[in-house]
């Protein structure tokens, strides 16, 4: 989206770095006052630059973070607030899969407090970094330019990472499956889960089953129908009403049916 005031940018990467990013996202508020957006859960972890003013970061605690020049954040597992001061713009690079783990040879794990990546490298090289970017003028030249710093700091990926993060077999279980592929325990599989994404397979599998749910919300809202609440738990695997409740309030802090009427609210309004 971009006008006069606001501007926001999905940019895709090239495909040599489909493994290792998602996308880069940009923002930047041309307004004269503060704007804050809501960052969706997305089980990724993120590097954030900071350009000209500062970028205030809310969790749902109200804990507030000033952002300085750059940060990592995640795997984000929950929305969280964020607010761009008038001046401010701010460059994502959001992580794939173990692509963290292969960058920084360690995984960031949710609930930790956000991290400035020097530390996480032990040098100043991101400082430096971001010198360098605040010094290009334009946001494709400052991506490109982030691609390149990176490749010297990928590791490969390990087997049994690229295993886990490529296993689409719903039939199986991919823990009890690559355990016994691999002839290790389930808890050695499940430790290794951890350590290179960031996070269980039981939270994946958790947030999987809540993104299904607010697809048919999503779906339900776009064609204006009564919503059959149980149809969703039945298809979507929940064990009852509270399960489904818990789930929502949890991952976006609201209940289903205030997403529901939020959803339905977007859609009338870009009917018009």
């Amino acid at each position: 989206m971009i006008d006069n005031k606001y501007k926001s940018l999905k940019i895709p990467v090239p495909r040599q770095f489909e493994e290792v990013f998602s996308h880069f996202y940009f923002a930047e508020n041309r307004t004269d006052k503060l704007l804050t957006k809501t960052l969706m859960p997305s089980f990724q972890t993120i590097l954030v630059f900071n350009f000209g003013a500062k970028a205030l970061l809310r969790s749902k605690n109200n804990t507030e973070i000033k952002m300085e020049k750059c940060l990592v954040l995640g795997p984000v597992k929950r929305a969280f607030d964020y607010s761009l001061l008038p001046g401010c713009g701010i460059l994502v690079a959001n992580f794939k899969d173990d692509a963290f783990y292969r960058f920084f040879k360690r995984a960031s794990v949710a609930g930790q407090s956000a991290s400035h990546p020097d530390e996480l490298l032990g040098a100043n090289c991101f400082t430096d970094l971001w010198e360098d970017l605040n010094q290009i003028d334009t946001i494709q030249d400052r991506v490109n330019y982030i691609l390149e710093f990176c490749k010297p700091y990928l590791l490969e990926r390990k087997m049994i990472a690229e295993k886990l993060t490529n296993f689409h077999d719903k039939a199986f279980n991919p823990i009890k499956y690559l355990a016994a592929q691999q002839e290790q325990s389930i808890r050695n599989i499940q430790l290794i889960h951890k350590k290179y994404l960031g996070y269980t397979s039981k939270e994946i599998i958790r947030y999987q089953r809540f993104l299904k749910a607010i697809a048919f919300v999503q779906n339900i809202a776009t064609v204006n129908s009564k919503i059959d609440w149980f149809e969703i738990i039945a298809q979507c695997g929940y064990y009852d009403q509270s399960q489904l409740i818990h789930d929502f309030n949890f991952y976006i802090h609201m209940s289903p049916t205030k997403y529901l009427k939020f959803q339905k609210d977007i859609c009338f309004a870009n009917a018009k």
